[in-house]
């Protein structure tokens, strides 16, 4: 698997003259995104595409290949894989459709033959690509810029995952690698899942997931992997199920089956693209919990009880200890010390930042949570600036703040510093669920992987 993450060469075969192209728009992509290692195009036109010269066939490249990435019509993909095996190209990422996913099985596994013959892995076909930001690798059509981050994207459509590149963009969501599996003809959910669970790079796995191709495998990858894994899995009507079957091929199954088998292994499920991210933001940089009591910390007493609405139906327990009788230090009389606590819209950025001193210094209080509704004494950048001092990194921290462009920049600011940061107070609570069930899950798998050996 190392050679789709860390390549010390790349071919794109079937780069194209035209910027219109696929195969153009691939290359250009591994070029501007910085990679350092070798790219060689390959086209039986010859010439030259973005100042780097075309190789009529991976043959006649002089030096080693590690990743091919194949962008040409289905029918060539065999005669190309056979130059590929011939060569000694380590791992091929097949761009092209055309395969299992319209019908054309024979196609599909004739392919699957030459790699295994040759001894190279695919992954593919009908995908993608394959990115890899700590090595400034960029082998897709889609965005040209990733922000880094520590959240790897699993994607089984090509499509949505390409939307997703550009939406973890403008959400400015860091992302350690992005990988499109289509119909995953040899590489796995498994396979990348073993990969992710040893990266350095990596602390959360996020995966966009139709169907799987053998179930038990799929269980056995997740016990022992030692990361928290988001599941957004389509399919959960009926007819999601056929649409999704239809679309790659992959068994869809009964919702019911991949929920409870979710709830065994230990994975994070959401319902929604959006939920997953919320949840991988704060996975991804905040740490485990210690206990199980939060506090919520407001300057509104509506956007307070939103939150504790969320933490009753989320299932996160709100801490009621007489020792918060502390936080009158840093509100009016007629604020309220009884969680959620309400420093009052007079709150300003010293009151915040006293309570969030109090929150931290508490050891029954093993969660934060920190809201705010714009004000003209609260300006939010300066809020967004004394978090940014005061937090001390030892109890998880999630922020929701609600209000206009300022507001909308802090977020940006909490986000870019690793506080998660959101516009919406649930938010924010279902992002401390993840916290809390992560740990729930990760003793669970731990005791699971034990008991296999």
């Amino acid at each position: 698997m190392e050679f789709f993450f860390r390549p010390q060469s790349v071919a794109v075969i079937g780069a194209s003259h035209s910027p219109s192209k696929i195969g153009h728009q691939i290359l250009r992509n591994i070029l501007s995104y910085g990679y350092k290692g070798k790219v060689y195009p390959v086209n039986p036109k010859g010439g030259e595409i973005l100042g780097k010269k075309v190789y009529r066939s991976v043959e006649e490249i002089p030096g080693d290949v590690d990743l091919a990435v194949v962008a040409v019509p289905a029918p060539l993909v065999p005669e190309v894989l056979e130059s590929c095996g011939r060569k000694g190209v380590k791992g091929v990422a097949i761009i092209s459709s055309g395969f299992r996913e319209v019908g054309n099985r024979e196609l599909e596994e004739r392919v699957v033959e030459i790699a295994r013959k040759h001894g190279m892995r695919v992954l593919g076909p009908n995908i993608f690509g394959v990115a890899y930001t700590p090595a400034r690798l960029n082998a897709t059509f889609g965005p040209e810029n990733i922000q880094k981050g520590k959240i790897a994207l699993i994607s089984q459509s090509g499509a949505l995952g390409i939307a997703l590149m550009g939406w973890t963009q403008t959400e400015e969501i860091g992302l350690s690698a992005i990988v499109s599996v289509g119909n995953k003809a040899d590489v796995s959910d498994e396979d990348l899942l073993d990969f992710f669970d040893s990266d350095p790079e990596t602390r959360v796995i996020v995966i966009y997931m139709e169907g799987v191709h053998d179930g038990r495998a799929f269980m056995e990858a997740v016990r022992r992997n030692g990361k928290p894994i988001v599941v957004i899995k389509a399919g959960r009507s009926e007819r999601g199920a056929k649409a999704a079957a239809s679309h790659t091929g992959s068994l869809a199954g009964s919702d019911l089956v991949y929920d409870g088998v979710f709830r065994q292994v230990g994975v994070i499920r959401a319902r929604t693209v959006r939920d997953a991210f919320v949840m991988a933001r704060a996975l991804s940089e905040l740490p485990e919990p210690r206990g199980e009591n939060t506090v919520i910390i407001t300057n509104g007493g509506g956007i307070g009880v939103l939150a504790t609405d969320a933490a009753q139906e989320e299932g996160v327990k709100l801490y009621d200890g007489p020792d918060l009788a502390a936080f009158r230090r840093v509100m009016p009389p007629f604020g309220s010390f009884r969680n959620p606590v309400d420093i009052t819209g007079m709150a300003d950025v010293d009151s915040y930042m006293g309570a969030l001193e109090i929150a931290q210094a508490n050891p029954n209080i093993h969660s934060m949570a920190l809201l705010y509704c714009e004000t003209a004494v609260c300006d939010p950048l300066e809020l967004a600036e004394g978090i940014k001092r005061t937090y001390d990194g030892r109890k998880p921290l999630v922020v929701a703040m609600v209000g206009g462009e300022r507001t909308e920049e802090a977020i940006r600011a909490l986000n870019s510093a690793g506080i998660p940061a959101y516009d919406a107070p649930e938010d924010a609570v279902r992002a401390l669920k993840a916290l809390y069930l992560w740990k729930k899950y990760r003793k669970k798998r731990s005791k699971q992987f034990a008991d296999t050996q």
